[in-house]
């Protein structure tokens, strides 16, 4: 199934009414959708955050939570990585989370042969970001071959970066991860795989998990909140539109490029 026929999908279904989720007192949060290689946008964001956070008062700790898919699909994977392993705002505390394909970049780089999936998920033009060009005269489409320029070409702060993502984060009654949940688990019970993968069971389910859940992974023409989760994966790499959702107390609202 195509980027473009899966990305429209999400239609919840009708269950009890969720309660008014809030973050704790002096705490902004913005949590930024799926980036796929696209630096260009991340910049702009993070201009646009800064801007807001500026604005803000009566704010003590301010998080940028990071919601992974950071690289494939755009052409600014090793750009992105690069400005993410560097990040330093000042005030700022930084939270980055993993999602499905930097598992399947460090996949491929583990093992070359088992990973072959990432190579069809927009893996290439990362490994061009990277110097690596699969089709040339060099390489020829040597995966194996292609798996060991990758390490070879990937500054040591890059791998640290990818090896070091959490797969989740909580803060108030907000509960960040790159996918979602899987219905009927505990918060503690939940498996990594679902954490980074899981699609139609979470976003068309409306239970209760006891948190809001913030995530990407599933696109959305426009970022949505239903309730029991807040998705803001839209579709940056091919709409231009990298978004953020900002928490403040019970306070919800979006910015994004254009």
């Amino acid at each position: 199934m195509t980027f473009w026929r899966k990305i429209w999908k999400s239609k919840p279904q009708p269950e009890v009414p969720m309660k008014d989720w809030a973050l704790p007192e002096g705490a902004l949060v913005y949590a930024i959708g799926d980036i796929h290689g696209r630096f260009d946008l991340l910049q702009k964001l993070l201009t646009q955050i800064e801007d807001d956070r500026t604005a803000r008062w009566g704010v003590e700790n301010t998080y940028i939570v990071f919601l992974g898919d950071y690289v494939d699909r755009g052409f600014q994977s090793y750009e992105v990585i690069e400005c993410l392993a560097s990040y330093a705002a000042r005030g700022v505390t930084p939270i980055f989370l993993r999602g499905n394909h930097e598992e399947l970049m460090l996949r491929f780089m583990e093992d070359p042969v088992e990973a072959q999936l990432w190579l069809s998920v927009g893996g290439p033009s990362t490994l061009v970001s990277y110097g690596i060009d699969l089709q040339s005269a060099e390489l020829s489409g040597d995966i194996l071959m292609a798996s060991d320029m990758l390490i070879q070409k990937m500054p040591e702060h890059h791998l640290q970066f990818l090896k070091n993502l959490q797969t989740s984060w909580r803060l108030g009654d907000y509960f960040f991860v790159h996918a979602g949940l899987r219905p009927g688990v505990p918060l503690k019970a939940q498996r990594a795989k679902d954490l980074t993968t899981i699609r139609q069971d979470f976003t068309r389910s409306r239970h209760n998990f006891g948190v809001c859940v913030v995530h990407g992974h599933t696109g959305v023409k426009e970022p949505e909140h239903v309730g029991n989760r807040i998705g803001v994966d839209t579709g940056a790499f091919a709409t231009g539109v990298l978004t953020a959702v900002v928490l403040e107390g019970e306070e919800v609202r979006f910015l994004a490029t254009t």
